[in-house]
């Protein structure tokens, strides 16, 4: 069966919504940011459905987001915490490629100056560290390709994405 989406995970910062459109524009494949379905649905920016609703409920949206999305040949941008809805996760899997875009933890914190009002579920005296050990056995759970983000130039991480899906496509007959 050929997988006909590209489903982007890692953590905030990593430029999964950055890199997805320009992957789309390269591939001729559609985009969806995921991030964005949730405001859309909810009609408010994602702090404030974490700071109003809070962390559980927060993913509860997401996982129904996840869960609902019903696409072909899109590259799909996943929020950093994509990977606590084991349900939506499963769902975007069956006919996705899922890539882990891998940076460490100092990238994290260069890219993320103020994740207040970002929208990240982080709890509440956790830090990005605590955050990306949390979350990157999950990353590694979920991912069918792992492309480490070495450098800011989004077109370069692109490249090494291209590379990698192709490699994966034909190792896997997909």
């Amino acid at each position: 069966m050929k997988k006909s989406n590209i489903v982007l995970i890692g953590m905030p910062g990593c430029g999964k919504s950055t890199c997805g459109v320009l992957l789309a524009k390269i591939a001729l494949m559609d985009f969806v940011d995921t991030d964005l379905l949730i405001q859309q649905k909810e009609g408010v920016r994602l702090q404030n459905i974490i700071d109003e609703k809070g962390i559980e409920k927060f993913i509860e949206i997401e996982n129904g987001v996840l869960s609902s999305l019903n696409v072909e040949n899109t590259i799909i941008s996943t929020g950093g915490s994509a990977i606590y809805s084991e349900e939506g996760m499963n769902h975007l899997k069956e006919n996705g490629i899922v890539l882990y875009i891998k940076i460490d933890l100092q990238t994290v914190v260069e890219r993320i100056k103020d994740f207040s009002m970002r929208g990240i579920v982080i709890r509440k005296g956790d830090t990005l560290e605590d955050l990306l050990k949390e979350r990157a056995p999950l990353y590694e759970k979920y991912a069918d390709i792992v492309v480490k983000s070495t450098s800011a130039d989004a077109s370069e991480n692109v490249e090494k994405m291209i590379s990698a899906i192709k490699e994966y496509r034909l190792s896997n007959n997909i």
